[in-house]
């Protein structure tokens, strides 16, 4: 029966996780457009590949946009794992220890 706990808890912790995400990257794509407004007189690109938009203001707003909206939601996915491992004593399974501590890395091959 433990198991299936772990299963649900664990499909919780996803959905909790993934809503977290798509809130925070929502806000701050909300905030970014407010920004870009302010700053530049004009709306973003609404798709930078398009042939109208300079090459510098695609790059541009694909950088600010895809970093800042990249950090919301690994910010709001760390948050969503710590509640979810204060809640229940441990990490979800998906965040398990995933072998980054470099002092039990395998020695490098020459």
């Amino acid at each position: 029966m433990a198991s299936s706990s772990s299963d649900n808890s664990s499909k919780v912790y996803s959905a909790f996780s993934l809503v977290a995400a798509l809130g925070a990257a929502a806000l701050v794509k909300k905030g970014l457009n407010t920004s870009w407004r302010a700053a530049t007189g004009k709306n973003p690109p609404a798709n930078p590949a398009d042939p109208d938009v300079s090459i510098n203001e695609a790059v541009l707003w694909a950088a600010v946009s895809g970093t800042m909206i990249g950090v919301a939601r690994m910010l709001a996915s760390r948050r969503a794992a710590h509640y979810y491992a204060k809640s229940t004593g441990h990490l979800p399974p998906q965040l398990q220890k995933d072998g980054q501590d470099a002092s039990k890395a395998p020695a490098a091959q020459s």
